[in-house]
């Protein structure tokens, strides 16, 4: 089974915060969790994919780009969206569909947002979903902590399904590119 590790909005500024952003909640572990789990998607063979959001630094700069922390694959793809939705107006769906993926390892930036978005759209296109439960975060809204936040969506998008597509939660930890979704069918 042909897999990808979708990395969304992974920037500088959405992490490290800037004039008109907060930094994200345990920013240090989370790009740790990424560069872990890029090493992971190396090891068997899954593409990256990197998604940008051009509405992060203006579209352009240092700000705008994927975290200088964050150590990025030679054969990486990087796809700019301009919504919360990395599947809308972009050619992600078509690109992942060329590579026969019929699995995705999804972590990133902002986990009520794009996250959210990307792991309930990527399961009604027909894909099994591994969201990687601690190498996702925001920053605190005006109602909960973002720690509250983040735990809340593990709840909520574990075993989130359309019909015969859905997610699971686990961890950096965990044998990510080893898909269980077939265990619970």
């Amino acid at each position: 089974m042909k897999q990808a590790l979708l990395i969304i909005d992974a920037q500088h500024d959405l992490i490290e915060g800037s004039d008109t952003e907060a930094p994200v909640y345990e920013k240090e572990r989370l790009v740790h969790n990424i560069n872990a789990v890029i090493d992971k998607a190396k090891q068997a063979g899954a593409l990256t994919v990197f998604v940008r959001d051009l509405d992060i630094a203006g579209g352009e700069g240092p700000g705008f780009e994927i975290h200088p922390g964050i150590n990025i694959p030679s054969d990486a793809s990087i796809i700019n969206k301009s919504g919360t939705n990395s599947f809308y107006d972009t050619p992600l769906d078509g690109y992942l569909k060329s590579h026969n993926v019929k699995h995705l390892v999804i972590m990133g930036c902002s986990t009520p947002y794009c996250i959210d978005t990307a792991v309930r759209t990527a399961t009604i296109k027909g894909y099994d979903v591994t969201l990687v439960g601690d190498g996702h975060s925001t920053a605190d809204s005006n109602v909960l902590t973002a720690e509250q936040i983040i735990q809340h969506h593990n709840r909520i998008l574990h075993g989130h399904d359309n019909v015969a597509h859905f997610s699971l939660v686990r961890n950096t930890s965990d044998d990510l590119f080893n898909p269980i979704h077939n265990n619970y069918r």
